[in-house]
């Protein structure tokens, strides 16, 4: 049987693969890349030995900081990052919940000082996924996964 590539590779960029395909426009909108002036192709629905079914994004010429890859794992724990130079994956990253999550998650406490001052939000995981909890370091509260306000990346 011949393999074939559903979505075309990259000659270098960033490949996040292994998302769950109901998050897959989620994570395109954490990750502000609706307002990328690079090529992006996305898939979903693709088949997956793993998953069933998956969601993939593919990102020419950008390479994310440690704050746009915590912003995945909340909402796809077990996707896959892969860096590619010059068409080569160089780097592989399976993700993980973050232990401390600093100024990428909204307080879901309305009362909680991060929602009412200039103060940078911060929280413990105390479940991971897949069903995340996290405690809020100002207030105490736990934010659940129904209840997770991710602060998008809109730059």
């Amino acid at each position: 049987m011949e393999k074939q590539l559903k979505v075309s590779a990259i000659k270098d960029g960033t490949v996040v693969d292994h998302i769950p395909p109901d998050q897959l426009f989620r994570v395109i909108d954490i990750l502000g890349l609706i307002n990328s002036m690079s090529q992006i192709t996305f898939g979903t629905n693709l088949d997956s030995k793993r998953l069933g079914k998956k969601g993939i994004i593919k990102i020419s010429n950008k390479f994310f900081e440690i704050d746009d890859i915590n912003r995945i794992a909340l909402i796809a724990p077990h996707a896959k990052i892969n860096i590619i130079h010059d068409f080569e994956v160089v780097e592989k990253h399976v993700l993980s919940t973050p232990n401390r999550i600093k100024g990428i998650v909204k307080c879901m406490n309305p009362m909680c000082i991060t929602n009412h001052q200039e103060v940078e939000t911060l929280f413990t995981t105390i479940v991971e996924s897949p069903q995340i909890k996290l405690l809020c370091h100002y207030c105490e509260k736990v934010t659940d996964k129904e209840n997770l306000k991710i602060i998008s990346n809109r730059h």
